[in-house]
């Protein structure tokens, strides 16, 4: 790696062993957090944030499809879909923080189809019911993430698909182990999860799921663990408008 990379990515584990601020609104602390990470936050985090692309190929993103990407971030799946982002009806890109958002706007420009929108994933809603909803080591940046499950399904048309790839805190991890990794990415404002599998399993049909491991950056043999789940929309299923269920509003 070069010296410029390397000095690059010091930056940005002095800002890791910082962590995200404590004081201020969810996107307040999001944007003093990545503003000062965005122009290096790709190129750090592909060593980090693993299955992304495996989530696109899982997926099956159809040409003339609604797209919606919750936790969009720098836009980067952009890259991952390609060409592919063209032939959509639509595609919308929703994060809550201004500094990626600017990095994810550069990415779509000149791509008529697609709106880069800073909201709320808890809360936001497109214009009509859509056919894919997915989410890249997003849910685990929000505090209430299964408010964002509970709205991408309302959101979902019949037979829409979710696809969700994120760290999480497995059950055969071991107390030990989950708590390490609970503390270690808890610093930086990343809040892992044993229920998220559970959520989207309950939630939605599930058409393919896995649990890994992968490695590090700067931490040899450590292995930090995500899952990849894409589910369908169950039938029967309402989408817009949203009637949170009452189980929903006590999990987190």
């Amino acid at each position: 790696m070069a010296a410029a990379d390397l000095a690059a990515d010091a930056r940005i584990l002095w800002r890791l062993l910082r962590g995200q601020p404590n004081s201020g609104s969810h996107a307040e602390r999001l944007q003093a957090f990545y503003a000062p990470q965005a122009d290096r936050y790709d190129a750090f985090r592909e060593r980090l944030l693993h299955g992304r692309q495996a989530l696109i190929q899982r997926l099956g993103l159809q040409p003339g499809a609604r797209v919606v990407e919750l936790g969009c971030g720098t836009g980067s799946s952009l890259m991952r879909i390609g060409a592919r982002a063209d032939q959509f009806a639509s595609f919308d890109m929703v994060d809550l923080c201004p500094a990626l958002l600017d990095v994810a706007r550069q990415r779509a420009a000149g791509h008529e189809r697609i709106r880069v929108i800073e909201a709320d994933a808890t809360n936001w809603q497109p214009d009509q019911p859509v056919d894919f909803v997915f989410m890249s080591y997003a849910l685990t940046m929000i505090p209430d993430w299964s408010q964002v499950i509970a709205n991408a399904q309302a959101m979902l048309a019949p037979g829409g698909r979710i696809g969700v790839v994120d760290f999480h805190l497995p059950a055969a991890g071991g107390r030990l182990s989950n708590a390490f990794w609970r503390r270690w990415f808890g610093h930086d404002g990343v809040h892992l999860s044993g229920e998220h599998l559970t959520m989207l399993r309950r939630l939605f049909v599930e058409q393919f799921s896995v649990e890994l491991r992968a490695p590090v950056p700067y931490l040899p043999g450590v292995k930090a663990p995500y899952y990849l789940f894409v589910g369908e929309q169950r039938e029967g299923t309402k989408s817009l408008p949203m009637a949170l269920p009452e189980w929903l509003r006590k999990t987190g």
